[in-house]
């Protein structure tokens, strides 16, 4: 039982307030990265026909939510070349 307090008040979340203006620079750019990667990936499984998708088309679109990996992995392993 002992630890959890101290544990609970050393866990400290950031605010967007606490950034840097540079810190909020790089986080702005990441996310509008992964979000561009993600639509562009979504777009792409939704218009392109099944039988070009290696695997199931909802099983990739699952994959496409995980962060950056997701649609990287969908890119090089997703598309039937």
């Amino acid at each position: 039982m002992t630890g959890f307090g101290t544990r609970r008040s050393s866990l400290r979340s950031t605010r967007w307030q606490d950034l840097t203006p540079g810190q909020r620079t790089a986080l702005l750019t990441l996310a509008s990265v992964q979000v561009s990667l993600a639509a562009t990936a979504w777009a792409d499984l939704a218009l392109r026909p099944a039988e070009e998708v290696d695997g199931s088309k909802g099983k990739w679109a699952a994959i496409i939510a995980v962060n950056f990996v997701g649609p990287v992995l969908y890119f090089r392993r997703g598309i039937r070349r």
